[in-house]
């Protein structure tokens, strides 16, 4: 079996383009709107403080620009410094330094959600009663973009069949949570957690409802005894 590690589920952020050439619901503020802002990169969040860019740059370019262009840290610079860069000036210099400000206050609180970014943390989040289950049991794991966890749900108990499991099932707690992605996982009785056609036939069709809801499956994890199976690992996600 793969060992339960590997790189981290979560996606990098987009390379700068103009709002206009966005889809509508693609746009940081409608993102923001339906998905929360941990859905958002942290070129889109800075873009949505900036509002706007100047003549022939656009707001997401001066976002990169100015992720990309202080090697200190952006948060790190100095009022005086950022307020000369074109297209900030005072006022969103002001407001970028009490932001980054207000987040350093805020981050000394402790976050204690758990961050299941690869197969070894989802298996840690799997109950020992799920593993030694008689019955196939089905979780779903609603992520933020940072991959923490926002909430664990049972989907079904039973036998996974494709007829069985309805991508509503799977994806309706993920907009009710607001989750950038979703990782399922699924126990076999027999101790063998190689995939059935069954198995397989229901990832594709939760990664097809993924992409067009655009909250992706980042994997399907079978675990049976002390083995466990991952689709993302296997590639067979696409």
């Amino acid at each position: 079996m793969n060992q339960a590690g590997m790189a981290c589920y979560a996606s990098a952020p987009a390379a700068g383009i103009f709002l206009r050439d966005l889809h509508p619901v693609e746009r940081p503020r409608e993102k923001l709107a339906r998905s929360g802002p941990e859905a958002l990169s942290d070129q889109e969040l800075l873009a949505l403080v900036l509002r706007t860019g100047y003549a022939g740059r656009s707001v997401m370019d001066l976002a990169a620009a100015l992720l990309e262009g202080f090697p200190g840290g952006l948060s790190a610079t100095p009022f005086g410094e950022l307020s000369r860069v074109k297209g900030v000036g005072a006022s969103r210099a002001a407001a970028l330094v009490a932001g980054f400000e207000l987040a350093r206050r805020f981050s000394a609180r402790p976050d204690h959600r758990p961050v299941l970014d690869c197969p070894a943390r989802v298996l840690e989040a799997i109950p020992d009663e799920v593993r030694a289950g008689r019955k196939e049991h089905l979780l779903a794991f609603y992520l933020n973009a940072r991959s923490q966890l926002l909430h664990r749900e049972t989907v079904s108990i039973g036998t996974l069949q494709a007829s069985l499991v309805h991508p509503r099932e799977v994806f309706s707690p993920a907009l009710a949570h607001s989750a950038a992605a979703v990782v399922v996982a699924h126990n076999h009785p027999s101790g063998d957690c190689n995939p059935s056609a069954d198995d397989r036939d229901a990832t594709r069709r939760l990664v097809r409802a993924g992409e067009i809801l655009g909250v992706p499956l980042l994997d399907h994890i079978i675990v049976a005894g002390t083995g466990f199976f991952s689709f993302r690992e296997r590639g067979l996600l696409s």
